[in-house]
């Protein structure tokens, strides 16, 4: 039988308006130690987010939703942050921030497969869900 393996997540979040706490999950950062493993997916639904706040500013929200996934990468394409190690890369993305692009407070779990809970977790908090009336 495979092993399961405890891991750590956040959601990331688009704030338009800060000093409203509305908000739109657009993605989730993993990281599970025991696999070496730290990723995310981002998926911006820009018609939703546009219902929520026409005015805000997409180009620059999308600009920093990019970076999320470099940064779990590693590197120097991730900035002065990508160079640190795997888990401080984690603890500097789901550090609490108030700006337009924040993440959940961090949660736990186990797996088999780090990338399969990923999908899972994207599938259940940032995808719309399917209409059950159909």
């Amino acid at each position: 039988m495979p092993t399961r393996s405890a891991f750590e997540y956040a959601i990331i979040r688009v704030v338009p308006r800060v000093e409203r706490g509305e908000f739109i999950n657009v993605g989730v950062v993993l990281f599970c130690r025991g696999r070496r493993y730290l990723n995310a997916q981002v998926e911006l639904d820009r018609h939703r987010l546009l219902a929520l706040a026409p005015g805000l500013d997409l180009p620059f929200v999308e600009a920093q939703l990019r970076l999320i996934p470099l940064v779990c990468v590693g590197g120097t394409a991730g900035g002065p942050i990508g160079l640190l190690p795997q888990p401080e890369r984690f603890r500097w993305l789901a550090a609490p921030r108030s700006s337009v692009v924040q993440p959940s407070p961090v949660h736990c779990g186990t797996c088999i497969d780090p990338a399969d809970a990923l999908n899972l977790l994207m599938a259940r908090m940032v995808r719309p869900a399917a209409d059950a009336t159909s």
